[in-house]
């Protein structure tokens, strides 16, 4: 492999002392080898690159790969282009600026959506035909996860600007190229929702390119938040004019297409959090679509909200957004609309329970979910951290029928917690006749090969002996068992999920758990987060388990009282998931009347102190959009203690957009 780049040096030697290519390869050929960057000469390479190695490594990455996978259909193609328009929009004006100049640079300037899906692409015309023969191209796939590390793809899945030259990428078909890529946000929410980059042969890399790329996504995302800020003044007075009809104690929800939060007045005399959990800025409030009708609407608002209007908002004849006018007090005691829509996991093969539920919409519990999905599909080792109750097991139940196989193979748990350190080796491994006092006569296959073709899942994979630990990773490493007191190796095809509520990063630091086995099964990991960090999410879940122990127990759901939703949607649920699902068990036994007061609460919830849950007094909110402007400025000013970053930020403008809004409304900059 080395000798394919013999006469690197020899075109580029100018960027020698920048990066050395040949140590480069040698240290990919050695992780290639030992699949260890422990034991691997990589002293040479940049943290990033090995961890996106790793990565690579763990999503089944084929290293001599030739090219990115390519999406023929033009369907396909036109699709994401059209979910991508603003994007495509926003780039124009930078890429028909810089186009021109990479005419004759042996470069290509490219557009692609979050998933790593070549949009636009404008340059030298010797490198586009160049480019074909690796699918850099529109329709080309480069997202980390199916062509390992490279510009574009490890850019958008660490969240940075990142180079990738020549001998840094995973793949050897892509090793004779160079590429500068930086992640563009949406300036609403945050989100990554696509990539630009700068590639072409190796004598076109400058280590300042990173930063040049950096820019023209800055450019992007100006040209994005202007065009956002456009759309969200056309809905406040597309809502002023044709907008359901409100009193001055109402509260006031205007959402995007695809339901975030473009605008919200609270009523008066209730925080931001007594009206509602999820009125920040940009978040989404409920998915949202053009084909969804007032009562799609009202059924999808989380259940502990009646709406008292909804209108649908149409900019230019086409669908924008949706206006919301609730009632200024929570309406807890009312019939609850359909909850939210929740992940399903259908049951396993051969199962008779029901297919379980995973309720929320937390950008961070989403964010999971997807990866989890993503996770299965490559068929990848994963480790689930989280806290005890979080919902870890249903992470891994939900990898295994989002696998390939559907949830047809095997399922198979482990409690690494709950096996004695002397019948663990025989439990996970199997053991051969007679191999030690107590073994079975006939012997017995190990969980490894009973999970064969599906999913294992090492649950308190911390607790594992770590003179054990070495056994696991050799299987990892060799697709292979050795039962205990035989020699005979029994390939297995297993994919491992394994779980933790602890740090696993403490625990190799003091020397409990194995480096090597921990970089082995943590490349890809899956953070669940806990409830307390989804407050969006808290009520939505109440009512899912009101209802699920309803059903199972034939009987009526039970009506939270006002003041009872609020302390539940307030309270911090160490416990978490689980805990709340133990509270409905109880209440549902315990209280009578179906109807849930403070007094029915554990004193847990109920000792909270009463100035978090009470409602303040308040100025009757103004109802024209000019002041309506101005008291989000004022209140989001007092909010981020007069930082204007985080007020333009907040409020989805540009600071000088801001600094004219101050000026116009006679607002202090700072406050005291």
């Amino acid at each position: 492999m080395t000798d394919a780049l013999s006469g690197f040096h020899t075109r580029t030697g100018m960027f020698d002392d920048w990066l050395d290519q040949r140590a480069t390869m040698r240290a990919w050929e050695d992780f290639l080898t030992y699949r260890d960057i422990e034991q691997s000469r990589t002293s040479g390479v940049r943290r990033e690159i090995l961890e996106s190695w790793s990565r690579s490594l763990a999503s089944g990455i084929d290293a001599t790969a030739e090219l990115a996978p390519l999406d023929e259909t033009e369907e396909m193609l036109e699709d994401a282009r059209q979910k991508n328009a603003d994007l495509r929009v926003a780039a124009r004006e930078p890429f028909e600026k810089i186009g021109p100049l990479l005419s004759e640079a042996n470069a290509l300037l490219i557009l692609t959506d979050a998933d790593g899906m070549v949009l636009e692409q404008i340059g030298d015309l010797r490198t586009h035909n160049a480019a074909r023969s690796i699918h850099l191209i529109q329709g080309g796939k480069w997202d980390e996860a199916v062509i390992g590390t490279n510009g574009i793809g490890t850019a958008i899945r660490s969240g940075r600007p990142t180079l990738v030259h020549a001998s840094e990428h995973f793949c050897q078909g892509i090793k004779a190229w160079t590429c500068a890529a930086a992640p563009v946000r949406d300036p609403v929410d945050q989100r990554i929702i696509g990539a630009v980059d700068l590639s072409g042969p190796p004598a076109i890399f400058r280590p300042h390119n990173v930063a040049m790329i950096a820019s023209v996504a800055r450019e992007i995302e100006a040209a994005l938040a202007e065009r956002q800020e456009m759309r969200r003044t056309r809905l406040l007075e597309e809502f002023l004019d044709n907008g359901p009809a409100q009193g001055s104690r109402d509260a006031v929800l205007i959402l995007d297409r695809i339901g975030r939060v473009m605008y919200h007045r609270l009523p008066s005399g209730a925080t931001r959090d007594q009206a509602a959990p999820k009125l920040s800025l940009g978040q989404q409030f409920i998915p949202l679509s053009g084909s969804m009708s007032d009562q799609d609407i009202a059924r999808a608002i989380p259940p502990h909200l009646r709406p008292s209007g909804i209108s649908r908002l149409f900019l230019d004849g086409e669908f924008s957004g949706a206006a919301l006018i609730l009632p200024p007090r929570l309406a807890a005691a009312a019939a609850p609309a359909a909850p939210m829509e929740p992940f399903r996991i259908p049951p396993r093969a051969g199962a008779e329970r029901d297919e379980l539920l995973m309720v929320g919409q937390a950008p961070k519990f989403t964010a999971a979910v997807d990866l989890a999905r993503r996770t299965a599909a490559a068929g990848s080792v994963v480790l689930i951290q989280g806290e005890t109750g979080a919902g870890k097991e249903l992470f891994a139940r939900l990898i295994h029928t989002a696998a390939p196989h559907k949830g047809r193979a095997p399922f198979i748990t482990v409690n690494c917690g709950a096996i004695s350190a002397e019948l663990f080796g025989s439990e996970l491994f199997g053991h051969a006749p007679g191999a030690f006092t107590g073994a079975s006569r006939d012997g017995k296959p190990g969980k490894f090969e009973q999970a064969d073709g599906g999913v294992l899942c090492l649950d308190e994979i911390g607790e594992m002996p770590l003179e054990l630990q070495p056994y696991l990773l050799r299987v990892l490493e060799q697709r292979a068992v050795y039962r205990i007191g035989c020699s005979k190796r029994r390939q297995v095809d297993v994919q491992l999920v394994a779980m933790t509520n602890r740090d696993l990063r403490e625990e190799v630091e003091a020397g409990r758990f194995r480096r090597d086995l921990y970089y082995r099964i943590g490349a890809m990991t899956i953070e669940v987060p806990p409830l307390r960090e989804r407050p969006c999410d808290i009520l939505a879940l109440a009512d899912h388990f009101n209802r699920a122990v309803a059903t199972r127990l034939h009987r009526e759901a039970l009506i939270l009282s006002e003041e009872a939703a609020t302390m539940i949607a307030h309270y911090g649920w160490p416990g978490n998931v689980r805990e709340m699902r133990n509270l409905f068990e109880r209440l549902h036994l315990m209280v009578n009347g179906g109807m849930v007061t403070p007094e029915d609460l554990p004193v847990a919830i109920r000792s909270m102190p009463r100035e978090t849950v009470a409602a303040s007094s308040g100025p009757v909110a103004p109802v024209n959009l000019t002041d309506m402007e101005e008291q989000a400025i004022r209140r989001t000013l007092t909010a981020e203690e007069g930082n204007l970053t985080r007020v333009a930020q907040v409020l989805g403008i540009s600071r000088p957009t801001l600094y004219r809004k101050l000026k116009t409304y006679g607002i202090k900059r700072t406050y005291e």
